[in-house]
């Protein structure tokens, strides 16, 4: 088992798990989220984000299976009169696959993304997850991270 980099040319490898996670959301927030498009529009999108270079997505790898993933982006965020300065990784996605749940493969994804964000000089980790997703939320609380922000939304139709 290991932790790899994901590059924007094995994007393809994220797919099943990227439809694992995003299938959970149309199913519980469907007015919310839509259904993927086809499998080549998907890897041009990721490829294209993976190019950032503020982009990284992590795969923990078992017997050349990809596992488990994250995607997170480092990003610097000036102080304002209102909030002081900081660097932080916004966690975007993570998925681990169904069978192999409950593991560590979500911490281990975590602590690793934690240890970049401090080896690059980064203060905070940072995320979002459904009110729904209570395997994220314990995940999240296990990792140390907590909520601190709630987020409402109005939508029409």
């Amino acid at each position: 088992m290991s932790i790899i980099t994901i590059s924007p040319t094995q994007v393809h490898r994220l797919l099943p798990l990227l439809h694992q996670v995003h299938d959970l959301h149309v199913q519980h927030q469907p007015q919310r989220y839509a259904p993927l498009p086809e499998s080549a529009e998907l890897v041009t999108y990721l490829s294209e984000w993976l190019c950032q270079p503020e982009v990284v997505a992590l795969g923990y790898e078992g017997n050349h299976t990809l596992l488990g993933y994250a995607i997170y982006e480092n990003e610097r965020r000036a102080a304002t009169p209102f909030r002081r300065a900081e660097t932080r990784a916004m966690l975007h996605h993570i998925s681990v696959d169904a069978g192999h749940r409950r593991q560590g493969i979500g911490m281990a994804l975590i602590t690793e993304l934690r240890t970049r964000l401090l080896r690059d000089g980064g203060d905070v980790l940072a995320t979002t997850y459904a009110t729904f997703n209570t395997a994220s939320a314990k995940l999240m609380a296990r990792a140390g991270l907590q909520p601190v922000i709630s987020f409402a939304e109005w939508r029409a139709g």
